[in-house]
């Protein structure tokens, strides 16, 4: 069977992807179990994390976030059976691509999919409902009555957030980055006769707009966001990419931030100024960043992020969480799709077996 791989470049150059030939062993671990791929999620890689973790081989599995049906369990595996519907995160160090046809991995990586929930779907949104879950719960600790202040809002990790903070009563503010995700955050503003609105307020984040730090304490009443959660930061004052623009300023972002506020960031080489871990200790405000491979990484906390992972899905099933549907990509586009991907790093893409 055939399974996309990806050829890392030599110092600067574009890392290749390549469809390549695998097969797997015939037999299984005592914990494994061998799912027929039905949906597989492309996320852009890492590279530089596999490096740090020390995951060096010349041919990268890609593809991590699946979804399919079991067709064999290891003599120990004691959560599944054959038939099963699963979905589950490939670990970092899996020597499977989610797009093959047929994988092994370890049972403590799924968990069973809601019958009525399409593998396409959840394939798609896994990745970004766990990112959104992490940063909620495990690092703010967001509780009914906060306020909570969202980047980009329209992209599929901002929906996310959006979406689970108000399932528990979170009041949430949200940026725009474009004309077209501004008005579709507009609908999830409340209208007349609507008791739980989605959205309080919009703020345009784009045409060079600087409004965000007095339209956010307009909202607060002064007092400023319980937690805020990035999609990107500016560390300087000009950026020369036209993407980074549409960042709010590590500055911006501090000064939003409430008494005991936490700050969420996705930015992994974040520099905080003397000025800026001041005003960070007047607040008494802390800052996390959000790296949701750990719980693959890392065997610590694996109940948990079962516990997690579950949930996401049930709640996806029931309605709470509703991401944006991606249109699905045959396998033989897969190549072209996953280079897209990694060129635009905000971008994803889910493949149909």
């Amino acid at each position: 069977m055939k399974g996309l791989f990806c050829r890392a470049g030599v110092s600067d150059a574009e890392p290749k992807f390549v469809i390549q030939e695998t097969s797997l062993p015939e037999v299984l671990g005592s914990h494994q179990v061998r799912v027929q791929v039905k949906a597989c999620g492309l996320s852009p890689l890492d590279l530089k994390l596999l490096d740090d973790v020390g995951i060096q081989r010349d041919l990268i599995p890609v593809g991590r976030e699946v979804a399919g049906v079991v067709l064999q369990v290891g003599p120990k595996v004691s959560f599944f059976q054959p038939e099963d519907e699963v979905v589950g995160i490939l670990p970092l160090d899996s020597p499977c691509s989610g797009l093959c046809d047929v994988i092994d991995i370890d049972e403590h990586y799924l968990v069973q999919k809601p019958e009525k929930l399409s593998s396409v779907c959840v394939a798609a949104a896994l990745r970004d409902g766990l990112c959104a879950y992490t940063a909620l719960h495990t690092h703010a600790r967001m509780a009914a009555g906060h306020t909570l202040l969202v980047m980009d809002g329209a992209s599929s990790f901002g929906l996310m957030c959006i979406q689970l903070a108000c399932y528990h009563g979170v009041k949430v503010l949200t940026t725009s980055h474009s004309p077209q995700k501004h008005t579709f955050l507009e609908q999830l503003r409340p209208s007349v006769g609507v008791q739980d609105p989605l959205v309080a307020r919009v703020i345009k984040a784009y045409n060079g707009s600087s409004d965000l730090l007095p339209q956010v304490l307009e909202e607060t009443g002064g007092l400023g966001v319980d937690i805020a959660i990035d999609s990107g930061v500016r560390l300087q004052e000009v950026e020369e990419s036209e993407e980074t623009k549409l960042f709010p300023h590590k500055h911006d972002i501090i000064s939003v931030l409430g008494v005991g506020g936490h700050w969420v960031t996705s930015h992994q080489d974040l520099q905080l100024d003397p000025p800026d871990c001041r005003l960070l200790h007047l607040k008494s405000a802390s800052v996390s960043f959000l790296n949701p491979e750990v719980w693959t990484a890392s065997s610590a906390q694996q109940g948990r992020y079962l516990h997690i992972l579950k949930d996401i899905v049930e709640k996806m099933s029931a309605g709470v969480l509703r991401p944006q549907p991606e249109e699905a990509v045959p396998l033989y586009e897969a190549t072209v799709a996953m280079e897209t991907v990694q060129r635009h790093q905000k971008k994803k893409a889910v493949v149909q077996l």
